[in-house]
């Protein structure tokens, strides 16, 4: 589990009549996302990659603590986050 800080204040990737419902984003770094549950617990990461062809947002899920899924590349950051809801 992780405390957050007030600099690293989540966005809120899901919302129903103003409550959060699903995971939210906290900024690690320029183009690095953790991704964390309403707990604080994270679930993975979304990172920004840049490519000839455009920037691909990447997600990966951790599995326990030292395995980690890559989920998938996607065009823009909502669909990637979509995997963790």
């Amino acid at each position: 589990m992780i405390t957050l800080t007030a600099e690293s204040r989540p966005t809120a990737i899901a919302s129903v009549a103003g409550r959060n419902t699903g995971p939210a984003l906290v900024a690690v770094r320029d183009g690095l996302w953790r991704v964390v549950d309403r707990t604080g617990a994270v679930l993975g990461h979304i990172e920004r990659e840049t490519q000839s062809d455009g920037e691909r947002y990447l997600a990966r899920r951790i599995v326990m603590s030292t395995r980690r899924i890559d989920l998938g590349a996607f065009w823009r950051m909502d669909e990637a986050a979509d995997c963790f809801r």
